[in-house]
């Protein structure tokens, strides 16, 4: 699933050599359960005119949790931030910018980020190109490791299956 999400329950089951009914549950249980957050459109940012990608290195000059989390929401607040997150070490969080262009990115960084409170260094790195986009997580597909709680009486419903064809 994190390689197709548009991929049908059908297919998905056959895949996970289940039913489709159990394959379903499944995976109510894991968007219930919080491993699946949700599924989305994979966007070509150059195709729709964003060709500066920014990462940016912010040191804020308190680290109060209400301080760290003040800037949490500022940042959520800004369209052209695509990833913020909180680091250990030098800087405070790292932040994944997309911009038109490098002007663009500048008005940014000195209207919004530079000009935002407890906002002390910012260290921009531009992005030359990505040559690895992996979202997700990395799974073992052939030794799945399914909690306990998500686990699916399969052998009722392939049983019952089983014995509808049975009957006929």
């Amino acid at each position: 699933m994190q390689n197709d999400g548009r991929m049908t329950n059908v297919e998905l089951a056959r895949r996970a050599g289940i039913s489709a009914p159990p394959c379903l549950r499944r995976v109510r249980a894991l968007e219930e359960a919080g491993f699946i957050r949700g599924y989305h459109a994979d966007i070509n940012p150059d195709a729709l005119g964003f060709g500066v990608t920014v990462f940016a290195q912010v040191g804020l000059s308190s680290q109060a949790e209400v301080d760290l989390k003040k800037f949490e929401e500022l940042v959520n607040s800004w369209p052209m931030v695509r990833e913020c997150n909180m680091l250990a070490g030098e800087y405070d969080f790292l932040l994944k910018i997309v911009a038109e262009d490098w002007d663009d990115y500048q008005r940014f960084l000195t209207t919004k980020l530079t000009a935002a409170p407890n906002v002390a260094h910012v260290k921009s790195a531009l992005s030359i190109r990505t040559s690895k986009h992996t979202p997700g997580v990395p799974i073992d597909v052939d030794s799945p490791d399914i909690p306990d709680s998500l686990e699916d009486d399969d052998e009722e419903d392939e049983d019952e299956s089983s014995t509808r064809v049975a009957r006929r």
